[in-house]
């Protein structure tokens, strides 16, 4: 009889098929141990409008996958390669896909570097399951997730940051800082970083009331002396 893990390196390799002909949302785990990918896809299985159609306990075998989920839940911690790294090799991967982050690193540093790398959702492994199931469907509707307390403490780091200019811009918001000063409207950006586009809208908001800033010659200058833009001279 295969084992779990023989099991998930098997679907993998073959592209198990990510459509779901009932319109369910199809879901691919990521996660190196073997009892909390079955714990997760026990979970996500009594769910009538989810449906796990692949799992992988290492990156290289979800790279494998011929077809792209609607949703990946991925550990940040593998036995070959740990952090953003594993984020940004999905997305540049499965480009459709939304990616949700389930592990229990919790260091703001690397929830900022993961949706920098392209995350949509970061939630913890300590979280009550029918958040982490909400998590999936809101990620999957195009919206951003972040576990409440995750969120609390980026709060605060933000905070402690401020200074002039609005202090030090995470990668995302230097992101959004340089296609608003480019001229790109908030529909654009929401399709660029693949978010929903009251998503889009509220990162711009947020940007602007950090930056005290209201005009695109504004953002344009504080792009160009962030390094975002190349001068035209």
């Amino acid at each position: 009889m295969a084992t779990a893990e023989q099991s998930a390196q098997t679907r993998t390799s073959k592209g198990f098929p990510m459509t779901t002909a009932s319109g369910r949302i199809s879901v691919v785990l990521l996660e190196g141990r073997p009892l909390v990918r079955e714990g997760l896809q026990a979970l996500l299985e009594r769910e009538p409008d989810i449906e796990v159609t692949g799992e992988a306990s290492r990156l290289d075998q979800a790279m494998e996958l011929e077809a792209e989920p609607d949703v990946i839940v991925s550990e940040l911690v593998l036995k070959e390669i740990r952090g953003a790294a594993i984020i940004g090799s999905l997305r540049r991967r499965f480009e459709r896909s939304a990616i949700l982050v389930l592990t229990m690193v919790t260091e703001p540093t690397e929830v900022e570097a993961a949706f920098a790398a392209g995350a949509n959702g970061y939630s913890v492994k300590d979280a009550a399951a029918r958040d982490v199931v909400e998590a999936i469907r809101k990620v999957h509707r195009g919206e951003e997730y972040v576990e409440p307390s995750l969120g609390a403490a980026l709060a605060r780091r933000t905070e402690r940051q401020g200074g002039d200019a609005g202090g030090e811009l995470t990668v995302r918001e230097q992101e959004v800082l340089r296609l608003l000063a480019l001229g790109h409207t908030n529909a654009e950006i929401a399709a660029r970083m693949r978010v929903s586009l009251r998503t889009a809208e509220a990162q711009r908001a947020r940007l602007l009331q950090k930056l005290g800033m209201h005009t695109r010659a504004e953002l344009v200058q504080c792009a160009l002396e962030r390094g975002l833009l190349r001068s035209p001279d």
